[in-house]
């Protein structure tokens, strides 16, 4: 007993009933596994989004590179369409300067003949002579440059006129020469020029508002609105309503051709003024009366028609029917030599010139030989 009259106590340590005691030491071990564990799952969890991320990165630089190289090709393809073009007109360029060429040169011979037409020989008949030797040439000249028979057909009716007005019996067999190529160039087929380059002229008017194939959509069919059965149920009413719906949604359509090409805006417009070129093509073809040039020019307009515009168009299917039309037309004939009427009238006028020496040479002699006295008289 101590001073204060109390007895000491002795203090006894909680026993826990639910069984051994765990040391300290080996609850920080659990716990420093627990925490190893966690660490290396959110390591291996930031490594899988790290390469998660990594190959969407990937896969991304992928596509965006394909996007790339498709958008070149399809720039290559612009500027080689462009190309094409540009060479297209530089041909018609170069085509159209032949012809104001060859105009030029016909403008230079009008010219040419109405200034021969002044300084012609001193009587009538000499000049009607030189005028139906010119008119002869040029109707030959028309037949072999231009292939224009019926310019030449009206510069020989013309010139056998201008025979008949004279009225001499030793211009018979000249006539028969021209009347002979005359009927000769009347059996020869008709080809209307004119009015072939104003339907090609109608048909260009025409390419840009024709639809191109890529912009038809299909067209639906209208449900068909039945009568609804008085004694009809609610059941009923539902499952026609869903059969109406289902069939809206499935639609079957026949396409008449095996792919449609799409095609971007610019290559559009490029498709279409490639159709023009081609058209304006045909018409010089047809002016030069090149008939290989022109039917393959319409042939490529009308494969172009068929490929990239709405051939259920009734629009397109009239420019393909016109098209089609003016293909089988000829614009290129064999036309005949007429060159017996042309060495007819020169041999004609020389034969006269001639004649008219002679006898002037004839004439001469006779005056010189006249006696001295028979002037004084």
């Amino acid at each position: 007993m101590d001073d204060s009259g109390q007895q000491p106590t002795t203090s006894v340590a909680p026993v826990d009933s639910t069984g051994p005691r765990v040391p300290p030491a080996a609850r920080r071990g659990v716990l420093g596994v627990v925490a190893l564990g966690l660490s290396v799952l959110a390591l291996v969890l930031l490594a899988w989004q790290w390469l998660d991320a990594r190959s969407e990165r990937q896969s991304l630089r992928q596509e965006l590179a394909r996007r790339l190289s498709e958008m070149e090709a399809q720039n290559r393809e612009a500027r080689v369409i462009a190309a094409q073009a540009q060479d297209e007109v530089r041909d018609v360029q170069v085509k159209a300067g032949v012809l104001e060429d060859k105009l030029a040169r016909s403008q230079n011979q009008q010219v040419a003949l109405e200034a021969l037409y002044q300084e012609l020989s001193r009587n009538r008949d000499d000049w009607s002579l030189a005028e139906i030797e010119q008119i002869v040439l040029i109707a030959s000249q028309q037949l072999q440059l231009a292939n224009d028979v019926r310019s030449a057909l009206i510069a020989l009716q013309t010139a056998d006129s201008r025979l008949q007005r004279i009225d001499k019996p030793q211009l018979i067999p000249l006539r028969k020469v021209i009347a002979k190529d005359i009927e000769r160039l009347k059996a020869l087929p008709y080809v209307d020029t004119v009015g072939i380059s104003v339907k090609l002229d109608t048909i260009l008017a025409q390419v840009d508002g024709l639809p191109l194939a890529m912009e038809v959509r299909p067209t639906g069919e209208k449900a068909t609105t039945s009568e609804v059965p008085v004694d009809e149920t609610a059941w009923q009413r539902v499952m026609r309503e869903a059969w109406t719906d289902f069939k809206q949604m499935v639609r079957v359509q026949r396409l008449d051709k095996s792919e449609m090409p799409l095609l971007a805006p610019e290559q559009a417009y490029f498709v279409r003024e490639n159709l023009k070129l081609r058209l304006l093509s045909a018409r010089i073809a047809l002016l030069q009366r090149d008939q290989a040039t022109y039917r393959a020019d319409i042939k490529a307009a009308r494969d172009w028609l068929n490929r990239y515009f709405d051939t259920r168009s009734k629009a397109v299917t009239n420019v393909l029917a016109s098209l089609r039309e003016l293909g089988e037309s000829p614009v290129n004939i064999d036309v005949p030599d007429i060159s017996d009427s042309v060495e007819a009238v020169r041999n004609y006028k020389l034969a006269r010139d001639e004649t008219t020496r002679e006898a002037a040479d004839t004439a001469a002699p006779v005056t010189k030989t006249l006696p001295r006295g028979s002037r004084g008289r």
